[in-house]
């Protein structure tokens, strides 16, 4: 026996049971009508309104951007030092976002009113802007909204405008108050600067050392004073052995080569000292052939001995000396060489004699200089101290000064540079009130109304189906 089998009812023939079932009875279609039709009609006319009397406006748009790299600068400043002003990128921190200052900065009321009074608009009925920041870029992208196409193009040129108007009124405002601070700390530091000067010129004034180059000086005037010392203690024993020398050899003192010299320099001494010598040879050849009784030799005798007493008279005369000792002048003077050899004498004795007294003016003078050298060395610390004072607040002025106009040279240190990367656009279509939209709505407000009464519909066998022993 053959067995048929029974088809299971498809879904739609389930879904059909489940809504049959659920089917209000026929008097009951009007009222879902009446309740459904007023909430669908106020949608619709909702929406014909909007889009009939909503007022028309246009979206301009235009984006900014920000550069994102720092700048800097360096100047010399020739025997003082180096001033130099570095700018980090406005991007560099990790907690401050100039894009989002910029972003609060465009929102401000008075960017806005200044915007309005630029596009010559009232500055209740100016549009706020849509600001939107693009992440990981430094774009700006701004929206704004007007009643034409040019006049929403006018209002984001407006509102660019009143903006980088406000960014140089900021920078502006921080250059006056930094110069401010900045003048006012240069005048502290010039101060400085005078007072350290004071000091500096009081003790120059006071101790007479001007530099460090004088006290310089001084101490090689000390060590050239010991060179020239020893020196002329060389020069003072050279002559002294020299006169030594000289006095044995010629078994007189140097005394008495002065004096012989003076008898050397005298005519009438010399005149008398050659005759005396011409007589003496012809006694000493008379000697030879005849005898002491001759009357030649007896002669020569007499006129030598009146010679010898005139030449010891006018030597004592000169020199003061004894006979004896004018009778040895006489014989030593007899010879140039002699004489020669007794100016030398006397040179030496007097060369040795300003040695001498060069060695003691020399020392006299380290004497003194040594006296002084502690309290020199005192004040050239002082001066040293002092003068790298006034170096320092120099050096810390004129950098000072440099920085501040290194810093005006960069106004974008705390405002960054702003640029516009696409203008203000004339927009083709209307942004407001949008058909699209407003239809798209109305459909969906219409689709959700069905389907609650579409829920309200079935709610009686889905009731059953979740409950049915209820």
């Amino acid at each position: 026996m053959r067995h048929t089998p029974v088809e299971r009812p498809r879904r739609l023939i389930k879904a059909w049971h489940v809504v049959r079932k659920g089917l209000p009875s026929a008097g009951r279609y009007r009222r879902y009508l009446l309740m459904a039709a007023p909430a669908l009609v106020a949608v619709w006319a909702v929406t014909a309104a909007y889009l009939m009397f909503a007022p028309v406006r246009y979206a301009s748009e235009m984006t900014l951007i920000l550069p994102g790299s720092g700048v800097g600068g360096s100047m010399n400043v020739d025997s003082i030092g180096q001033a130099s002003s570095v700018t980090a990128s406005a991007f560099s921190s990790a907690t401050l976002s100039p894009t989002e200052n910029y972003k609060r900065l465009l929102m401000s009321d008075v960017t806005l009113r200044r915007a309005a009074r630029v596009a010559g608009e009232s500055e209740d009925s100016y549009p706020a802007p849509a600001i939107k920041l693009v992440d990981q870029t430094n774009l700006i992208e701004i929206t704004i909204a007007g009643p034409s196409p040019r006049q929403a193009q006018a209002n984001g040129a407006a509102l660019r405008t009143a903006f980088l108007a406000g960014l140089d009124r900021l920078r502006d405002d921080e250059s006056i108050k930094r110069e401010s601070a900045d003048r006012a700390r240069i005048g502290q530091l010039q101060d400085k600067v005078r007072a350290a000067q004071r000091r500096l010129l009081a003790f120059q004034g006071e101790t007479g050392l001007v530099s460090l180059e004088q006290f310089n000086s001084r101490v090689g005037a000390l060590d050239t004073l010991h060179l020239r010392e020893r020196e002329a203690r060389t020069a003072l024993a050279q002559q002294a052995a020299q006169r030594s020398r000289l006095g044995v050899a010629l078994r007189i003192s140097t005394d008495g080569a002065r004096r012989a010299m003076l008898l050397k320099a005298d005519p009438l001494f010399q005149s008398q000292l050659a005759r005396y010598a011409t007589i003496a040879t012809s006694d000493t050849e008379a000697a030879a052939t005849l005898g002491a009784n001759h009357g030649t030799r007896q002669q020569l005798d007499a006129e030598r001995g009146a010679l010898r007493d005139a030449m010891v008279a006018r030597g004592a005369a000169l020199t003061g000396l004894a006979r004896a000792t004018l009778l040895s002048f006489a014989d030593l003077s007899v010879t140039e060489g002699r004489a020669r050899m007794f100016e030398t004498l006397v040179s030496s004795d007097s060369q040795a004699a300003g040695a001498a007294a060069a060695v003691a003016e020399i020392r006299r003078q380290i004497d003194n200089q040594t006296a002084t050298s502690d309290a020199l060395v005192k004040q050239a610390s002082l001066l040293a101290d002092l003068v790298r004072d006034q170096r320092v607040a120099e050096a810390v002025f004129s950098s000072a000064l440099a920085r501040l106009d290194t810093n005006k040279s960069d106004p974008f240190a705390s405002y960054p540079l702003v640029q516009t990367l696409e203008e203000p656009s004339l927009p083709k279509t209307q942004a407001s009130p949008s058909k699209k939209i407003a239809i798209a709505g109305a459909l969906g407000a219409s689709l959700l109304i069905v389907i609650g009464f579409g829920l309200a519909w079935l709610r009686q066998p889905i009731l059953n189906r979740l409950l049915p022993n209820a």
